[in-house]
């Protein structure tokens, strides 16, 4: 069943990627009309989270975000499609890196390196970044359910240069590389919700109480890594600037979870730039109700015997 999926939508799939862009947008604002005022695709969602997000804007502003993040949402979906055959010289013209020699100045040391950043403007495009740095990039990433779209959506990423692995293999990656003296920059989007079970810390994003990713902080501070952020900006319609901003050099100088803090505080600031491209599609705040459950969640968890 999965191949006959494969087999059936993904040569679809290639034929689209292989249209102009100006096309691909012109199909892009007939699936918005679509999504957003016929089926009015997660519409409550983003909404919802835009209310607690933004609790001093009016509704009709909160409404009109929501209208150009969906927009931005149909054209992100139509760009990932055409990265499956992008060429490097439109990659370069539309997804330009701004100052590279941020992350390349650690690279050239011999030093590790954690990037991070949040699922905003096009972060699909991210794993272009080996075209801009001279510095070995790998990305952590999901396992999609369909081993054959896994395969092609893994392909299509490493085209030009990025290694992948998955996420669950990040630690024991990053241990083979050093054990081999091997220095890279490893790309990771730390925005995502984390499962109560799986939550050591709590803080508040735009205002609201949530559990957050602590991940790159503990593999910063366990590996000695420089932490960088880096933001996609969405300079007009398929045209991005990504900026690269130091968070520290020197992760084991801070105090537990004062660098998630220093990435909260950077991403709420990217954030309220444009609004209008960050992924609000997902239910971003949907346990800001349970730190109690949490609490007596880990109260009541037995303690393993050494």
């Amino acid at each position: 069943m999965p191949f006959l999926v494969f087999a059936l939508t993904y040569p679809f799939i290639w034929v689209f990627s292989r249209l102009p862009m100006r096309i691909l947008y012109i199909k892009s604002d007939i699936f918005f009309f679509l999504i957003y005022y016929v089926f009015q695709y997660r519409k409550k969602v983003v909404l919802e989270n835009l209310s607690l997000a933004f609790p001093e804007k009016s509704e009709r502003e909160r409404k009109e975000i929501s209208r150009k993040f969906f927009k931005h949402f149909i054209d992100l979906i139509m760009e990932s499609i055409k990265y499956f055959s992008i060429s490097e010289k439109e990659i370069k013209a539309r997804y330009k890196y701004l100052n590279p020699e941020i992350v390349d100045f650690y690279g050239k040391k011999g030093q590790n390196i954690i990037i991070v950043g949040a699922h905003q403007g096009n972060w699909e495009w991210s794993t272009s970044m080996p075209l801009a740095l001279e510095t070995t990039v790998l990305g952590a990433y999901t396992r999609i359910a369909n081993k054959y779209y896994e395969k092609a959506i893994k392909k299509s990423r490493m085209r030009f240069g990025i290694d992948g692995y998955k996420t669950s293999q990040t630690v024991a990656n990053i241990k083979k590389n050093i054990a081999n003296h091997k220095h890279a920059a490893y790309i990771l989007l730390s925005d995502q919700s984390p499962q109560l079970t799986k939550t050591f810390y709590w803080s508040t994003f735009f205002g609201v109480k949530v559990p957050i990713h602590t991940g790159a902080e503990m593999l910063a501070k366990k590996f000695d890594c420089v932490m960088i952020n880096y933001v996609a900006k969405k300079v007009k319609r398929g045209y991005y600037e990504i900026e690269f901003e130091l968070i520290t050099e020197t992760p084991k100088a801070f105090h537990d979870y004062e660098l998630t803090e220093k990435y909260l505080t950077i991403t709420e600031k990217n954030i309220n730039q444009q609004p209008e491209i960050y992924l609000w599609s997902h239910k971003r705040f949907k346990h800001r109700n349970k730190f109690e459950e949490w609490k007596e969640m880990k109260i009541s968890k037995p303690k393993t015997k050494n």
